[in-house]
């Protein structure tokens, strides 16, 4: 459903950011820390809730601002906004999960520049109310969060026979070190767009 404006309504815009404009697989975004920090499960969902937070409370900030931006100031808007917000997550994560931060490394601080938090602010936060503002933010984190964690299970798995850390596959397992690498990443991330965008075909094909 729509709004008066022509822009999706709170529940559409939840919808499409886990599905038909998942940032990771169909619209490409972020793809600095989906290929650095996917190489196991609890990095890849760290990021992913690091970045739903900061894209949340961004959202939030830029709808109840929205009527006060100036149209040449708003980029500088967003960007302090969710300077803002990454530096309190990363200073969250450094003192509550010393070794994950140290894991993470800079792809943390990174998360100002995503283009996937940028992007909401611009396409919705800015120009829709509050509630539909959390809704897309909520939808584009679950979608965010799908694509890194299926990543990270793929490369754990097939790396190192392990999932969150506990040995899964049998102990005599070599385990495929491209996973781990960052080669894996580029593998894992075109197989399963690849997987993803036949099943589309296919799904547009008997419709």
């Amino acid at each position: 459903m729509s709004s008066l404006h022509g822009l999706p309504e709170a529940r559409a815009r939840f919808v499409r950011g886990w599905f038909t404009e998942n940032p990771t697989y169909v619209q490409l975004l972020g793809m600095c820390p989906t290929l650095a920090v996917t190489s196991t499960l609890p990095a890849a969902v760290t990021m992913a809730v690091a970045t739903g937070v900061v894209l949340l409370c961004s959202n939030i900030i830029t709808s109840l601002i929205s009527r006060q931006l100036q149209p040449h100031l708003r980029i500088l808007v967003y960007t302090l906004t969710i300077a803002t917000f990454v530096t309190i997550v990363d200073r969250l994560l450094a003192a509550f999960a010393p070794a994950m931060s140290r894991q993470l490394g800079p792809y943390v601080p990174l998360i100002i520049v995503n283009c996937i938090i940028i992007s909401r602010a611009e396409a919705c936060a800015s120009r829709q109310n509050l509630g539909t503002a959390v809704a897309d933010a909520l939808g584009q984190s679950g979608g965010f969060l799908l694509g890194l964690s299926s990543l990270g299970i793929v490369r754990e798995l097939l790396g190192s026979g392990s999932l969150w850390g506990l040995p899964v596959l049998p102990e005599n397992y070599p385990g495929m070190l491209i996973f781990v690498l960052p080669a894996g990443a580029f593998l894992t991330l075109g197989s399963l767009s690849g997987a993803l965008n036949a099943i589309r075909m296919r799904e547009k094909g008997t419709q």
